[in-house]
């Protein structure tokens, strides 16, 4: 048996941000405290739609879906990095590694799918308001919600099933705090150029054909604000859009600041690139999922008043007992 087979399921290293170890514990806390708080925001967003059949509207049912993506989504990194940080343990098993990789692309390009569906919900609503509810039936809105959720999953099984068939020679060390693409292409022995195209090629698809889905809904949506008489109507349907707008922006531009952003393999600035990308990955794994439901919940009036009544029932109960 050679070398590479014996040592194909070996561990993987994960170096984190081995440059600012004496901080861990300061660390620890903040980012369990970030965990903590996006876990509990999204999860109150879920509850809010649940109990309150005034929002049981397509456009909920979408934020609802967005919500569950984030807690998983978050949960996908954030667990190991804590682990990291307090143990100082950074091995991560062969298996475990690849299945970070799958779930955290799979999460990502099943989110753009969801903001492409949104931005269609907010289409429907503003520019075919008479055909809004016959369109976006219940059935429909679970379909495509469904749709989304197979789209980027089953996508996401392609850079998975070319990375994973890679051989790993040498010292397994990621520069990174969790397994990505790019870093764990960059300890193979082969040359992965083709696996690079192709990747570049499935994950671009993915981000760049929703989004051109994005643009297009919304030149549709300003269009039809534009022919709007009263201000009132237009501040209205603004509003409805104001949410969804801020997280495609968050979203987009950290995706495009790590996927999009040329490197340079032999200069001598590579290893700030590294250092930067790993802020920005943590940005839009950590705390993206954060502000959404803080997005959603403070600039929308729907929401707010739901979650008045919650805490005003809450306090009653406590009172009565």
């Amino acid at each position: 048996m050679n070398k590479n087979n014996q040592t194909w399921f070996d561990d993987f290293y994960l170096q984190g941000f081995a440059n600012i170890e004496d901080y861990s514990l300061g660390l620890f806390f903040i980012f369990l405290f970030t965990y903590l708080l996006t876990l509990s925001g999204n999860m109150i967003i879920v509850l809010v739609v649940c109990l309150h059949l005034h929002l049981h509207t397509p456009m909920y049912f979408f934020i609802t879906n967005l919500s569950l993506l984030e807690i998983w989504y978050i949960s996908t990194t954030v667990p190991k990095l804590l682990d990291i940080l307090v143990t100082h343990d950074k091995r991560v098993s062969f298996h475990l590694c690849f299945t970070q990789l799958y779930m955290f692309h799979g999460l990502g390009m099943t989110e753009c799918a969801l903001l492409a569906v949104m931005s269609f919900d907010r289409y429907m609503a503003i520019c075919n308001p008479l055909r809004y509810n016959s369109i976006m039936n219940g059935r429909r809105c679970r379909l495509l919600a469904l749709l989304c959720w197979t789209y980027g999953f089953t996508a996401a099984t392609i850079p998975l099933s070319l990375t994973i068939r890679l051989p790993f020679c040498g010292l397994r060390h990621i520069d990174h705090y969790f397994c990505d693409l790019a870093p764990l292409l960059s300890l193979a022995c082969i040359n992965t150029s083709i696996n690079i195209t192709v990747n570049g090629c499935v994950i671009g698809f993915a981000t760049m054909f929703n989004f051109i889905i994005i643009i297009i809904m919304y030149i549709n949506i300003i269009y039809a604000i534009g022919k709007m008489r009263s201000n009132t109507g237009r501040i209205r349907a603004f509003s409805t859009c104001s949410s969804h707008i801020t997280v495609v922006m968050l979203i987009y531009s950290t995706a495009f600041s790590v996927y999009a952003s040329p490197k340079g393999l032999h200069s001598v600035n590579h290893d700030k690139i590294i250092a930067l990308d790993k802020i920005i990955a943590l940005v839009y794994a950590m705390f993206t999922p954060l502000l959404n439901p803080i997005i959603y919940s403070l600039r929308n009036k729907e929401v707010k008043k739901a979650l008045k009544r919650i805490v005003t029932k809450i306090s009653k109960k406590s009172i009565v007992q």
